[in-house]
């Protein structure tokens, strides 16, 4: 009898060529020692799409298709669009509740190709943790980033992490009640942010968190990889979708080349041209504008809640 592994994705239309890359270099360098079973949480989806990811599927690798509109249709209003982040990054935040047969999950974000064997992410001892991840390197190396996380949100820059590759306590999560914390602050509060659920899940674990190498989510940043390199997140602005100059972007090409979607991809990649970056560039300057402007103003979790939910 083989023990299962629940990960988790989540996406919509827009990144369902990213989810088959995604996936395909998950099951590749997947131990055969267990049985996967792959959750994508989404509130509609084209069926061609859907049928394209599916065809992963195999013996010990089982994916499932999960609509939670019903779930998350009376907050739906509440859950904004901020910069690079879309409505489906708040969808890990209801998992403890979707799924209370189980405990343990891992969450993986769509931008990333997994290079190691995932399992040995599942395995993380957590103890009484409520999630395992790693550091959000921008944000310990960028001053502007630094100064949000301390000002706006009181917590550490240097344990503040990065939401995109999380091992999940579900029993702790649910005992904590990070989801209903999360749904209470955005209904009284509102806080205006830059990485909505990313944000919300620092302030509300904070000192429940066990700091995981950033080999299991090395960004495309010029830093030193912790350990082997597991898992590489496209993160930040530049995609390799996008952009040719992306580090460790050809992990990101070895299995796109062989995804049904590259053609779709690369078509793309050939319509994002200067006028695109040049938007993507204000955009970049805009958001350290706009962390400073947080921190200055008086409606921040600092500022307004202290270390109460904690």
């Amino acid at each position: 009898m083989y023990e299962e592994i629940p990960i988790f994705f989540s996406t919509d239309d827009a990144y369902i060529p990213f989810l088959d890359v995604a996936v395909a270099s998950l099951i590749e360098n997947a131990s055969t020692e267990y049985h996967y079973r792959i959750i994508v949480l989404h509130t509609g989806l084209k069926e061609e799409g859907v049928a394209k990811v599916l065809r992963h599927q195999k013996e010990g690798f089982r994916i499932d298709f999960i609509n939670i509109s019903a779930q998350v249709e009376a907050i739906r209003f509440r859950l904004k669009d901020v910069y690079h982040f879309s409505v489906v990054t708040y969808y890990r935040l209801f998992i403890a509740s979707l799924f209370p047969e189980y405990d343990k999950v891992v969450y993986l974000d769509c931008d990333l190709v997994v290079l190691g064997d995932v399992s040995e992410l599942y395995r993380v001892a957590l103890g009484d943790n409520i999630l395992g991840a790693a550091p959000e390197q921008f944000v310990q190396n960028t001053k502007e980033f630094r100064l949000y996380a301390e000002k706006a949100l009181g917590v550490d820059p240097d344990a503040y992490v990065n939401a995109g590759v999380l091992v999940m306590n579900l029993a702790a999560f649910r005992s904590a009640k990070i989801e209903e914390q999360f749904i209470r602050l955005i209904t009284e509060y509102d806080f205006d942010l830059l990485d909505p659920d990313q944000a919300y899940l620092n302030y509300l674990c904070y000192g429940r968190i066990c700091v995981l190498p950033n080999g299991w989510n090395k960004e495309p940043m010029p830093l030193a990889c912790e350990g082997k390199k597991n898992i590489v997140h496209y993160a930040l602005y530049k995609k390799p979708w996008q952009d040719d100059d992306v580090a460790d972007g050809e992990c990101f090409w070895q299995y796109a080349r062989r995804s049904p979607f590259f053609e779709e991809i690369c078509e793309r990649k050939a319509a994002f041209g200067d006028a695109e970056r040049k938007e993507k560039a204000e955009a970049a300057r805009e958001i350290l504008e706009h962390a400073l402007a947080i921190v200055a103003c008086d409606e921040t979790f600092s500022k307004k809640l202290g270390k109460l939910t904690r």
